[in-house]
C-alpha cells in the first residue's frame, strides 16, 4: 500500500483512563470524609457562641463569636486562668456567661482592698486588671466546695460574676466548656484565647 504524502488528520478513539477515574473517586471520597469529620468534631467537641456584654474586655468584646471546646474538661480539670463558658446555676433559660477561673475547688477566695486573695495569699495577676471597686459577696471569705470554681470577668468593674449573689461559685456541671478560639470582629483579631 502506498503511503500518502501531506498532512494526516485522524482521531484516536478516546478511552477513559481507569487510573484517572480512581484518582477522581479517591479525591471525592477524601473530600467527603474531611467534611464529615469537620462537622462531627464541631458538633461533638466544639460549639460556637457569642460574647454578651463588655465583662471580658479587652480579651473578648461584646458580640464577638468564640468557639468552645466541650471535650477538654472530660479529660482534664479546669485550671486557674482558663476562660470558661457556663450557664449560671445551670439555668437553661439564660445566655451563656464567659468568665475567667480565679479560684479552684477546695480553696478560699476573698477580695480585700480591690485585690483577690486565695487561701489568704494575694493572687498574682496581670496588672491590666482594674482594682475591684465592689467585692460583692467575696468581701467575706468564700470556701469553694469539691467541684466549685470562683470566676471573674476581665473587666472587673463591669462584670456579673461569682461576686454576685445570684451567680456565686459555679459548679463544674454547669460549665459548657473552655473558650478556645476567638473569631475576628471589628476590635479584635482571630486567635486562641489566653
Amino acid at each position: 500500500m502506498a503511503r500518502r504524502k501531506g498532512l494526516h488528520f485522524y482521531q484516536k478513539e478516546k478511552k477513559i483512563n481507569s487510573a484517572l477515574l480512581t484518582d477522581i473517586f479517591e479525591m471525592m471520597i477524601g473530600t467527603f470524609v474531611v467534611i464529615f469529620l469537620a462537622v462531627a468534631i464541631t458538633y461533638f467537641v466544639g460549639m460556637r457562641t457569642s460574647v454578651i456584654g463588655d465583662s471580658m474586655e479587652p480579651a473578648l468584646y461584646n458580640g464577638q463569636e468564640i468557639l468552645i471546646n466541650r471535650f477538654l474538661y472530660r479529660l482534664s480539670s479546669p485550671k486557674r486562668g482558663d476562660v470558661v463558658v457556663f450557664l449560671p446555676n445551670g439555668n437553661q433559660n439564660t445566655h451563656y456567661y464567659v468568665k475567667r477561673i480565679i479560684g479552684l475547688p477546695g480553696e478560699t477566695v476573698q477580695i480585700i482592698n480591690g485585690k483577690v486573695y486565695i487561701d489568704g495569699e494575694l493572687l498574682e495577676e496581670d496588672e491590666s486588671f482594674d482594682k475591684i471597686a465592689d467585692p460583692g459577696i467575696a468581701g467575706n471569705e468564700i470556701a469553694l466546695g469539691n467541684d466549685e470554681y470562683f470566676v471573674l470577668g476581665d473587666n472587673r468593674n463591669s462584670s456579673e460574676d461569682s461576686r454576685s449573689g445570684n451567680i456565686g461559685a459555679i459548679s463544674r456541671s454547669t460549665m459548657i466548656g473552655k473558650a478556645w478560639f476567638r473569631l475576628k470582629c471589628e476590635d479584635s483579631e482571630m486567635g486562641y484565647i489566653r
